[in-house]
């Protein structure tokens, strides 16, 4: 039998390339996580099947920039104590358009800490996230939301692996470039080949040219679907190739491989978002970094950075080393606070709006 723990030294090697390095789109992923990683392919896909049966690996799937295909947010939900719970179980199981759902609290009462529920949710395009929100707080009982989009993004990727080891203060060379979020529009064939690439992989598919079945899938040659899936790479559509990681419940060994989420917030200057994101997100634990506009109840936050890892004081000393980079890079901060994760789930948002309109129909 395979070890199918991350700590295993083998998994270890595999997970530090296959969680968040295969950028873009790539004709033969496990390949060329073997290549990077210096463990043979065959290994490579075995370790990685027997990890995704066990459920050390939550999920295998071509990721997608899905902030440019359908309008999303952020969104910090208000509901009473005793149906938070019922919200969470609702929001998780019953609204496909909804991806993170975290219960979150702060270490003291604070600026939204009343905002307990933080969700992710996409829209596809056509209809309003606004919209969506107000069934969904009519649903679960929800007294008020806030919904903050990114305006930019400076960091995304996962590697809980790869960040076990990262000191305080750890940085790249540069300040991270912000990926503006726009939205683009594509065909009904672009469609077909896409929501066929997204769609995760089961333990079986884990074998050499895994994207002739999803060809097959779509009804188009396999050059056909390389063709369509390059091109939506050069358009900045694909994010990456990736292998994420049941992080936030034990695995079956009871091994677990973060213990804490935290979501860092600050408020600069308007004007300096650009800037003071750029410092935030070269920083290396940070697994996303945004700007968004979390609005008074949070009091003006504008950049928000989410963190992992299996020590709370060792987090707060990330914080802390990005603090220190920030007033010594001249950026003032008006407010700072942490939201920490409890009982989460993630799933993939959905973007379809095929599936968005026979979701919305079984609503009423």
């Amino acid at each position: 039998m395979l070890p199918v723990e991350h700590t295993d030294p083998v998994n270890a090697k595999i997970l530090a390339i296959s969680e968040d390095k295969i950028e873009g789109f790539v004709r033969e992923p496990f390949a060329e996580i073997a290549k990077r990683s210096g463990v043979a392919v065959d290994v490579v896909m075995a370790r990685i099947a027997a990890m995704l049966r066990a459920g050390t690996i939550r999920r295998v799937r071509q990721t997608l920039l899905a902030t440019n295909l359908a309008a999303g947010a952020l969104v910090a939900w208000k509901v009473p104590e005793d149906k938070i719970e019922a919200a969470f179980d609702w929001m998780f199981q019953r609204d496909p358009f909804s991806g993170h759902v975290v219960l979150r609290s702060t270490d003291t009462v604070s600026a939204g800490s009343d905002y307990k529920l933080w969700t992710t949710v996409k829209v596809p395009q056509g209809f309003s996230l606004q919209a969506h929100c107000e069934l969904l707080a009519g649903k679960v009982g929800g007294e008020r939301f806030r919904l903050m989009p990114a305006k930019g993004i400076f960091t995304l990727g996962v590697g809980h692996v790869r960040r076990k080891t990262i000191e305080p203060g750890s940085k790249s060379d540069q300040p991270a470039k912000m990926i503006p979020v726009q939205m683009v529009d594509l065909s009904e064939h672009e469609w077909s080949v896409l929501l066929a690439l997204k769609r995760e992989f089961t333990p079986e598919e884990i074998k050499p040219s895994p994207w002739a079945a999803r060809a097959n899938e779509a009804g188009v040659s396999l050059e056909e679907f390389y063709r369509v899936a390059e091109e939506l790479n050069a358009r900045k559509i694909v994010g990456r190739f990736s292998t994420f990681l049941e992080h936030v419940k034990p695995s079956t060994g009871g091994v677990r491989v973060t213990r804490f989420n935290a979501l860092f917030h600050w408020a600069v200057p308007p004007g300096r978002e650009i800037e003071a994101g750029g410092e935030v997100g070269r920083h290396h634990i940070l697994t996303h970094c945004y700007w968004r506009e979390a609005g008074p109840e949070f009091k003006n936050v504008n950049i928000m950075a989410v963190a992992h890892g299996t020590d709370k004081q060792l987090l707060l000393n990330h914080k802390a080393a990005i603090d220190q980079h920030l007033q010594s890079s001249g950026i003032p901060v008006s407010y700072t606070n942490v939201f920490w994760g409890g009982r989460s789930e993630i799933k993939p948002s959905e973007i379809s709006p095929n599936v968005y309109r026979e979701w919305l129909e079984q609503q009423f």
